[in-house]
């Protein structure tokens, strides 16, 4: 299943692709394209559960985000919020340059990094 309506931000090189769908129960928000306050918006309404009943579960894979600036760090943290205490959000496939902002305003505690979008599925 993939949703994709109203995903898609921008254009030319900051152009965002967010797309969703459905493995094992659990959310997989695909990401690919730079992640700036022009597009995290996108990225944050993907990140919000679909269903409001607690225990949401998402695995946002961001393999295709060379880079992201703070807009989209608080698109992350608002993700995270959005799925309470008895549901996660889970980072997969995290490319270096974004994975070294993560690390610097202190995230990676908080949200999980993967190597693969299997990997944080099976954790």
């Amino acid at each position: 299943m993939t949703d994709t309506a109203g995903m898609n931000e921008g254009a030319g090189p900051a152009e965002l692709s967010v797309t969703r769908s459905t493995v094992d129960g659990v959310t997989v928000v695909t990401v690919t394209g730079e992640v700036d306050h022009h597009t995290s918006g996108a990225l944050r309404d993907a990140l919000v559960p679909e269903d409001p009943a607690p225990g949401g579960r998402t695995v946002a894979d961001l393999g295709g985000v060379p880079f992201m600036d703070s807009s989209g760090i608080n698109a992350l943290i608002a993700g995270h919020q959005a799925h309470g205490p008895t549901g996660w959000l889970r980072l997969a496939r995290v490319q270096r340059p974004v994975l070294r902002t993560l690390e610097i305003v202190g995230l990676t505690p908080i949200l999980a990094c993967h190597d693969s979008v299997r990997d944080a599925l099976e954790s």
